[in-house]
């Protein structure tokens, strides 16, 4: 049952008029089970200065592309009512034609496109209407006898407008069932969705709340919980099982899915959907299309339905479950766009949004860690709707065409040209060893600022989660995860992994810079020492690269590595026996690996940089007296003798090694491979050769 959540000292605080609307429309959002992620629209009807200073009658309505539950009052587009309400003298109307009306009708052209749904508020007399897709509402609505419960639920109090795609048409049809039933307190549209109103913001935020819970109880009477989605077929596997599995499969998901264009995937194993992949109909009932046209372009019309008894255990049954389910879907999606399409139409990415798995739980793609959150949430919504419909009757949807005609409508593919280009490295994740040192941090918000999510690794746990948080606040939730890892420690390195791939799916860029340094003149360099640096530079090198060429193999889909070797990979430094040695045998494995990797489309290349001070922990270490000692100066005198040695006397600071390994991992070097690139300023001894 959605919570009340009218605070009336809050909405006494805020502004009068648009103030109240914000505040009524982020309270309707803030419940899922009431507004879906980016769906519905709310409205009020007030008196506005026009750029005249004359009084006009203004309706502010909730602008296109944003969401109910974060929206601001930017968010929102002021329209002249005086000029809409005459439309409702016209027989038809297109939605090209509507929506560039709608366009001279703003009261400020900086505002925001007006919603598609604008019409409906604009047609009916009352100061505040909500539209809102509650998940009682609509199991109520695609339920096949829908209509003949509604009449026990709201007797003569509602209005039921049959399945028309938002617009003129669909806004008029309910203007005019409202007009002809003055008892009415609610329109209930087929397949969609649910309209409320009232006098006064808190009236029509309170009927909202009436009419859905009148409906919950409804349908709460009716539901038998042994019974649902047609009983239990199977049972979930553990939570240790289940995380398990999610590491091994998601790859495997994640290149089949991305063949045609790569995707992040989250994965969701919350009681709700344990109770329907384990459902003895669901893989039929998952099959009969989406619960509500909002979710259409977030879920497709189906999901994928692995069939996979998970009583076997079976890991190789799944995963080829999951390659022909794969296969089986796109060429199924594939068939539906030509049966549907129109001229001009061009088909998206085929993969499925959503795939469900007996045992396991539910795998979701997008573009980003946040629309794949997004596609799962309105699975949620879905599954909730199916809960409710099937308790009532048989679930229904939309039909194929219905379907696809939301899905490819000309004003939603309108919305994708607005958006802005993909950055390089969208869609990609990259794993950083060293992730919290000065080169490391670097690179992780560089990566990240061009379009990439983060596994920022390293031995330092809270300067990585320091580092992660920063890029979220930055750039967005979810864009960067932090993970404690021991280079050298074979379980930590596995482990860390299954984390990138229970976080994003798997890797697509490696950046192998986790690093220590020691110097001490050959005679005295103990075997201690000997293998620290072997440890961490040789074996802790392999380690990382062996786990990250496993799951680019398992994604299928290429992959790049890029090594943070040193000036000592190609110099003999002085008094660095140790690690110069290691540094050499790091770059050497880079390449052996590129040389296995082509026929995979995984690229290995080489940074070479020398004397990186700034924000290094190495060179905040006994080795910075150590080098120091080396050349006869003092610690202090070290930036400036590294800078006078170079050709260029230039410095060399994180950002230039960052913007090599960006180089590196980048479609500009997507022909190269077993590549070092040195970058110290011009220090004539290492020149390569």
């Amino acid at each position: 049952m959605p919570a009340n959540l009218w605070d009336k000292d809050k909405a006494n605080a805020v502004e009068k008029g648009l103030g109240e609307l914000v505040y009524r429309s982020n309270l309707l959002g803030t419940d899922r089970s009431v507004a879906n992620w980016g769906g519905g629209n709310t409205s009020m009807k007030t008196v506005e200065k026009d750029f005249r200073g004359r009084d006009v009658e203004v309706m502010w309505v909730k602008g296109s592309g944003s969401d109910l539950g974060t929206m601001k009052a930017g968010n929102f587009t002021g329209l002249r009512l005086e000029d809409i309400r005459p439309l409702m003298e016209r027989e038809s109307m297109s939605d090209e034609e509507m929506v560039a009306y709608l366009a001279h009708c703003m009261i400020d052209s900086r505002h925001p496109r007006a919603s598609i749904e604008t019409l409906l508020h604009a047609f009916l007399p009352f100061k505040h209407v909500d539209h809102t897709h509650p998940d009682a509402i609509i199991s109520l609505c695609c339920a096949d006898n829908g209509r003949q419960l509604a009449d026990e639920i709201y007797g003569d109090r509602y209005v039921w407008v049959p399945y028309v795609r938002p617009g003129f048409t669909l806004s008029k049809m309910i203007a005019e069932g409202v007009r002809n039933n003055p008892k009415a307190e609610l329109v209930l549209m087929e397949k969609h969705g649910l309209v409320t109103w009232g006098e006064t913001s808190a009236e029509s935020y309170q009927k909202t709340l009436e009419i859905i819970g009148e409906a919950e109880r409804f349908i709460e009477a009716r539901v038998n919980p042994e019974k649902l989605f047609g009983g239990a077929r199977y049972q979930s596997l553990t939570p240790e099982q289940r995380r398990s599995l999610f590491a091994a499969i998601l790859p495997v998901i994640r290149g089949e899915a991305g063949k045609d264009s790569r995707t992040i995937l989250t994965y969701d194993d919350s009681d709700d959907v344990l109770a329907f992949v384990n459902g003895e109909n669901s893989p039929k009932l998952s099959q009969v299309g989406a619960a509500c046209p909002d979710h259409l372009v977030h879920t497709k019309m189906t999901p994928l339905f692995v069939e996979w008894d998970p009583s076997t255990g079976d890991v190789q049954a799944l995963i080829e479950g999951i390659r022909q389910g794969m296969e089986k879907f796109k060429a199924s999606y594939t068939e539906y766009f030509e049966r549907n399409r129109n001229v001009g139409d061009k088909m998206f990415e085929p993969a499925p949004r959503v795939i469900l798995i007996p045992g396991l739980g539910m795998v979701n793609t997008g573009k980003s860690h946040a629309m794949s959150r997004v596609s799962g949430a309105l699975y949620h919504r879905a599954i909730a709707v199916m809960r409710g419909a099937t308790a009532l009757g048989e679930f229904v949807s939309l039909s194929e065409n219905e379907s696809y005609n939301v899905e490819y409508w000309p004003l939603e593919l309108y919305k994708l040209t607005l958006a802005p280009k993909e950055a390089e490295f969208s869609r990609q994740t990259v794993f950083v060893t060293g992730g919290a040192g000065g080169i490391g941090s670097v690179t992780c918000r560089t990566f990240a600022a061009q379009g990439a999510h983060v596994v920022i690794a390293d031995l330092n746990l809270e300067g990585a989660q320091k580092t992660a948080a920063e890029i979220n606040e930055q750039f967005g939730e979810g864009r960067a995860v932090a993970v404690k890892m021991d280079v050298t420690d074979e379980a930590q390195v596995e482990e860390a992994f299954r984390e990138a791939a229970l976080a994003y799916g798997g890797v697509d860029i490696l950046v192998n810079n986790a690093g220590l340094a020691t110097s001490s003149p050959f005679d005295e360099t103990s075997l201690k020492e000997w293998n620290l640096n072997m440890n961490v530079l040789g074996t802790g090198y392999f380690l990382v690269a062996r786990e990250a060429f496993k799951q680019m193999k398992a994604q299928a889909t290429g992959g790049s590595m890029v090594f943070v070797g040193s000036k000592n990979s190609v110099y003999a430094g002085k008094n660095a026996s140790a690690y110069s040695t290691a540094k050499a045998a790091e770059a050497h494995l880079a390449r052996c690996i590129a040389a296995e990797g082509g026929e995979f489309g995984i690229r290995v290349n080489t940074v070479l940089p020398d004397a990186i001070l700034q924000g290094s922990q190495i060179w905040n270490s006994s080795w910075r007296n150590e080098r120091a000692a080396a050349y006869g100066i003092e610690p202090d005198q070290l930036e400036e003798y590294y800078r006078k040695r170079t050709t260029l006397l230039v410095n060399i600071y994180p950002q230039d090694i960052a913007d090599g390994i960006v180089y590196f991992a980048s479609s500009k070097a997507s022909k190269t491979t077993g590549c070092m690139l040195t970058i110290d300023g011009g220090v004539p001894a290492a020149f390569t050769r």
